[in-house]
């Protein structure tokens, strides 16, 4: 039996990507919270209450995926739009190939678009809902280290769900932006070489990366009716790095990447 705590009890919850580790995490937490929890996703196993394959920069996927959701279980409540990629040839805007820039813009700006497109009209029925875009800190931060096409993309989701907040906000449907930090995730590792994470762990005030599971934990937050006044955010869940000028610490008392 689920130990429910209730935030998202009845409600029927859509999550992109979700057998990676934000998805995962986040469709445990939701169906902890009580939630239905649909899961989409090109790969992968997840134990949820239906489990469909879609590439999500796919228009006809992503509507037949949606139209499937809603017949199965009458309605849907909640968007949560995880999918993305990084691609370690992703890289300063003077090496990144079109190639790649392309790949990544249509999964992490592109699949947002289309499942928003496609997903808020099952929300406007339902008599709204909520919109979880995740997005990134490096949305609103810079780096010198530079992966031009995922900071684009990721900066392009978090304008794209100011303006969808707006627009339907007076029809019930909220929409917001997570942007997390470094979390500890297999995708991180295919970003960063050691020496990379190195030199973003020095600017971490907490002095380590997140946990998935403290990003979906912001999700559920997001997606329940405990954030009723909360659209239009870029929410941040980077343990104090947009804050932070100089760290506490001198950075060799930093934690080490275990890469």
């Amino acid at each position: 039996m689920r130990d429910v705590s209730g935030r998202l009890r009845d409600k029927v919850c859509v999550i992109t990507g979700a057998t990676g580790a934000i998805g995962r995490e986040s469709a445990a937490v939701f169906a902890r919270e009580g939630a239905t929890v649909a899961a989409i996703d090109v790969k992968g196993e997840l134990a949820c209450d239906l489990l469909l394959r879609a590439d999500v920069s796919d228009e006809s996927q992503v509507r037949d995926a949606y139209e499937a959701v809603a017949g199965r279980f009458g309605r849907i409540d909640v968007l949560l739009n995880n999918a993305g990629i990084a691609l370690p040839e992703d890289r300063s805007v003077l090496e990144t190939g079109l190639t790649t820039w392309n790949r990544v813009i249509a999964v992490n700006l592109t699949s947002v678009f289309l499942c928003c497109k496609h997903g808020i009209p099952h929300l406007l029925r339902s008599g709204g809902g909520s919109v979880v875009n995740v997005s990134s800190i490096v949305a609103v931060v810079g780096s010198a280290t530079s992966q031009i096409a995922y900071t684009a993309s990721k900066g392009g989701v978090v304008a794209m769900s100011r303006e969808l907040a707006v627009e339907f906000a007076k029809r019930g449907v909220r929409v917001n932006a997570l942007c997390p930090g470094p979390v500890e995730t297999p995708m991180l590792r295919t970003m960063y070489t050691p020496e990379q994470a190195g030199r973003r762990l020095v600017h971490m005030p907490t002095g380590r990366f997140a946990q998935a599971a403290e990003i979906a934990e912001a999700a559920a937050f997001l997606a329940s009716d405990s954030a009723s006044y909360v659209t239009g955010t870029a929410f941040p869940v980077d343990g104090g790095l947009a804050a932070a000028f100089v760290t506490a610490e001198e950075p060799d008392s930093h934690g080490t990447w275990a890469g």
